[in-house]
């Protein structure tokens, strides 16, 4: 069984269709009060773990003292395997969850994902007891065909209202379906990949946790 390494490290873990390339990071807080895993963006329109979003997301959750960690997809990177519409994908994810819960059983695990991810990052926490999900700018139509079994863990959903990729309408439309219902964030001016408010973004997550972690 891999450690978890004390510094920023890649890496490759054993996965069920191969090898699977994995990012690391620790905060400086210590300990750490949970543990994450961040889900890429779509595999076939350039995903990877490095995304600015993803690597935003990464980073906020460091300052909010907790242990990241970040995967490409399978065929991407130096990830084997092929590409499986998400479902693959979220077994990855509950791969390495279980990975996570062996080394550290008393602390929380979260999922968090953006577009694509987000929906792979969902389905996992459909399957797998996360203590919070995080989804930035999912695309809603992946969640009903077929439906998303609801998810029990508190939900953040973040969503620019300018997504110029996935439609806002369409999002906001379906969350009023939802139960229970997810806490959403609108990101006024926001495009898909919020170029110039990656900062506001990171700072949005920081306060939002900040504030519920004081509250608890």
């Amino acid at each position: 069984m891999l450690t978890f390494p004390s510094q920023e490290s890649t890496f490759l873990f054993p996965g069920p269709a191969g090898n699977i390339e994995v990012l690391t990071t620790v905060p400086e807080k210590n300990p750490p009060r949970a543990s994450i895993i961040i889900c890429h963006p779509h595999p076939l329109y350039g995903g990877t773990m490095h995304n600015k979003v993803v690597s935003t997301l990464a980073r906020a959750f460091n300052n909010l003292g907790l242990r990241t960690v970040r995967f490409n997809f399978r065929g991407v990177g130096k990830t084997e395997g092929i590409h499986d519409e998400g479902k693959g994908e979220a077994a990855d994810v509950i791969v390495l969850a279980n990975w996570l819960r062996t080394l550290f059983p008393n602390d929380e695990l979260w999922l968090a994902g953006f577009s694509f991810g987000g929906f792979v990052a969902a389905s996992a926490a459909t399957q797998y007891p996360v203590a919070q999900l995080i989804s930035v700018a999912p695309q809603a139509s992946r969640f009903l065909s077929p439906p998303l079994t609801p998810v029990t863990c508190p939900w953040l959903i973040i969503q620019g209202e300018e997504d110029e990729v996935v439609s806002p309408q369409e999002l906001y439309t379906w969350l009023e379906t939802v139960q229970p219902q997810p806490q959403l964030i609108r990101f006024p001016g926001a495009g898909h990949f919020f170029h110039g408010q990656l900062i506001k973004l990171r700072e949005t997550i920081e306060r939002i946790f900040a504030e519920n972690s004081m509250s608890k």
